[in-house]
C-alpha cells in the first residue's frame, strides 16, 4: 500500500522515491519466489507421502496438513488410481508395489497388531493376529508393511 502511494507521488513529480519503490518491489518479488518454492517443496513431499504410505495417511501426518493440502492429496490419489487402472490390462497395474526390486517373491512377515482376515491369490484366507508369522507373496503384503501392520522378518 505504501508502494502504491509512493508511485502516485512519483507520478506527480517526486523522482526521489523511485529507488525506494524499486527496492520494495524487489523485496515483494523475492518473498513471492520464496513462498512459491516453499509451497512447491511441500507439494513434492505430499506427493511422496502417497507413494510411501499408500492411499490412507496416518492421522499424525494428516494433522499437520492444511485443508487445501489434504484436498490436493485426495485429487492426486484419485488421479494416480485412475492411471493405474488404465494400464496393465483388466486388473490394472499397481505402481506402488515393489518400489525397490524384490530379492525373492515370498517373504516371511510378523504381524504387529490384529488386522483380521487376509486373502491370498489362491483364495485362501489367513488370520493376521498379533505376533503371528506367515510366509506370503511380497507384492500382497508390501502395503501392510508400509502401514505398520506387518513387519518383514529377516532371517
Amino acid at each position: 500500500e505504501r508502494n502504491q502511494a509512493d508511485v502516485s507521488e512519483a507520478k506527480a513529480g517526486r523522482t526521489d522515491l523511485i529507488f525506494l519503490i524499486r527496492f520494495r518491489h524487489c523485496c515483494l518479488l523475492r518473498n513471492q519466489r520464496c513462498l512459491l518454492a516453499y509451497l512447491y517443496d511441500r507439494l513434492l513431499r505430499i506427493r511422496a507421502l502417497r507413494w510411501e504410505y499408500g492411499s490412507v495417511l496416518p492421522n499424525t501426518i494428516q494433522f499437520h496438513m492444511s485443508a487445501e493440502e489434504v484436498e490436493w492429496f485426495n485429487r492426486y490419489k484419485k488421479s494416480l488410481a485412475a492411471y493405474m487402472r488404465s494400464v496393465g490390462g483388466e486388473e490394472g497395474l499397481d505402481l506402488t508395489q515393489d518400489i525397490k526390486p524384490p530379492k525373492s517373491l515370498y517373504i516371511e512377515v510378523r504381524c504387529l497388531r490384529d488386522h483380521g482376515e487376509f486373502e491370498v491369490d489362491d483364495g485362501t484366507t489367513i488370520l493376521l493376529k498379533k505376533n503371528s508369522q506367515h510366509f506370503l507373496p511380497r507384492w500382497r503384503c508390501e502395503q501392510l508393511i508400509r502401514q505398520g501392520v506387518l513387519e518383514h522378518v529377516l532371517s
